[in-house]
């Protein structure tokens, strides 16, 4: 075992999450991870919304630690994952969805095709349970997984698929909503990893998640959402200055996703 990384596949996160609504995973999905299945004995949950802040490494949090404040009030349980190689989004994120490596889901290098192969979306509508996703225009979120029954919102920028994703989580019609922003991923290509800049756009990142989560509790009334902070891949600086990311190296493999209950 190379002890650089963490152990845990984020080809786990896609089962983990059916498991947590009840629902049979997908089809070619690894196993849960069920030490999270153990802590949350209030599963099966009605609703799950997942933020998924682009670009986020695990050594961000490390280094930082009372930035993430405000994701821990809400989600306090850490799970450590270990992201695929490339560690480039769109092949992130179809592990992520589905479950599958990247050979098995389709996506080997930075390219946005519509996924075909059974993803978490396909497992909720299939459990008669609506999903929607609200991504940036043009991202690989707002791609990857078309061609489902389920609604798609696709906005301008961050600030505009916060505001649909609190629209959503009010009107509370969703088991499962997917929330994607990109602002420190676009900051930190341009500014490098800790810029002023980008650290400011991770803070926006937060302050999103922080948001999300206090339209969960206004809403919410029986404890039954769940709610995660999940990121897709990790970072690093170039030797130009700019931030960058697509190794096989433990800065941009590692990375941590946040479980809460509200």
């Amino acid at each position: 075992m190379d002890y650089r990384f963490n152990s845990i596949s984020l080809t786990r996160f896609a089962s983990t999450i059916c498991a947590l609504a009840g629902i049979e995973k997908p089809e070619k999905a690894d196993e849960p991870v069920e030490s999270i299945l153990k802590l949350f004995n209030d599963a099966p949950f009605d609703r799950i919304v997942i933020h998924n802040p682009d670009a986020v490494a695990m050594w961000l949090y490390q280094q930082n630690f009372e930035l993430f404040e405000k994701v821990l009030r809400h989600a306090p349980v850490c799970l450590p994952f270990k992201t695929v190689f490339p560690s480039v989004t769109p092949v992130c994120f179809g592990t992520m969805y589905t479950g599958a490596l990247p050979e098995v889901h389709g996506i080997q290098f930075y390219t946005k095709p519509v996924i075909k192969i059974d993803s978490v979306y396909d497992a909720f509508i299939g459990a008669g349970k609506k999903a929607a996703i609200v991504a940036v225009r043009e991202s690989s979120m707002s791609k990857i997984f078309l061609e489902r029954d389920m609604d798609y919102f696709i906005e301008e920028d961050d600030e505009k698929v916060k505001e649909t994703a609190i629209r959503l989580i009010k009107e509370n019609k969703y088991n499962l909503l997917s929330v994607y922003t990109q602002e420190y991923d676009d900051v930190m290509h341009a500014r490098g990893v800790l810029s002023p800049e980008a650290i400011n756009a991770l803070k926006n990142q937060i302050r999103i998640f922080d948001e999300l989560a206090n339209a969960i509790k206004e809403t919410e009334r029986d404890g039954k959402t769940l709610i995660t902070f999940s990121t897709d891949h990790g970072v690093h600086n170039e030797p130009n200055g700019r931030g960058s990311h697509g190794t096989d190296e433990p800065y941009d493999r590692n990375i941590a996703h946040f479980f809460g209950v509200l």
